[in-house]
């Protein structure tokens, strides 16, 4: 199996308020990635896309030297999305600098061939099959409702003034409920997770030639980042991928 992360600033914002990471156990083919991206004025975004992933992975990290069916993993990322929330809540409450800091979060627990992908906001999950990119997530966001409803277009959304607004968020509340997908994970497909900074500024087919044409998941990373640097950069970038099979040497 192979594995690759990174995040950059962007070419706008001054601070990175992203955070990737990613957890593995070569010996039972298990890996956790998670992305988060943060919301909040000065250095609160960073804060709670920090604690949050912190916390998420702590609370899982014992849990990944057995082996799991679908309903351990989603139990485990059930009770991992509830601790981070927590922290998250608890630390804005308690320091007004911090309130109405949160973070999205999308988060893959694989395992051999089977994953269970979790999502909170706008941050993405994507399996590349070798003919697409498909996205397993669905954002919780003002215009994929609006989307969804039928009021604009697949089209339109991505140009919406109110892209950013989006309808769930961890820390925000003193509870929150993501959503859950299971995905079965063949030996050449490549699972992408992404903060809203890609693909807000590359389009799906190219992230998916990107994915196709590079040798290894980190020239695939490089790859996206550029696009993404190259669309405008506007935005906070941050990617993070997954294959069973490993790509070939550069």
């Amino acid at each position: 199996m192979e594995y690759f992360g990174l995040t950059d600033k962007g070419r706008v914002r001054l601070t990175n308020q992203d955070i990737f990471q990613i957890e593995a156990r070569e010996d039972n083919e298990t890996v956790l990635l998670i992305v988060c991206d943060g919301m909040g004025g000065a250095n609160a975004g960073n804060v709670a896309s920090r604690f949050a992933a912190q916390t998420f992975i702590a609370s899982i990290g014992p849990a990944l030297t057995g082996t799991l069916d679908a309903t351990a993993r989603q139990e485990l990322l059930t009770h991992a999305l509830e601790e981070a929330n927590q922290t998250v809540f608890s630390l804005a409450d308690r320091q007004p600098e911090f309130r109405g800091m949160g973070t999205t979060l999308v988060a893959a627990l694989v395992q051999g061939g089977e994953a269970t992908v979790l999502n909170v906001g706008d941050s993405r999950a994507y399996l590349f099959d070798g003919e697409g990119l498909h996205q397993l997530t669905e954002d919780h966001s003002y215009v994929e409702e609006m989307r969804r409803q039928g009021h604009i277009t697949a089209e339109d959304a991505r140009s919406h003034p109110q892209k950013n607004l989006i309808t769930r968020a961890v820390g925000v509340e003193p509870s929150v409920k993501g959503d859950m997908f299971e995905v079965r994970l063949k030996t050449s497909e490549v699972l992408l997770l992404c903060s809203d900074g890609l693909t807000s500024m590359v389009e799906d087919d190219k992230i998916a030639h990107a994915i196709e044409n590079a040798k290894t998941l980190a020239l695939a990373g490089d790859a996206l980042l550029t696009l993404a640097l190259e669309g405008g950069g506007r935005d906070n970038i941050t990617v993070a991928l997954f294959t069973r099979g490993v790509q070939e040497e550069a």
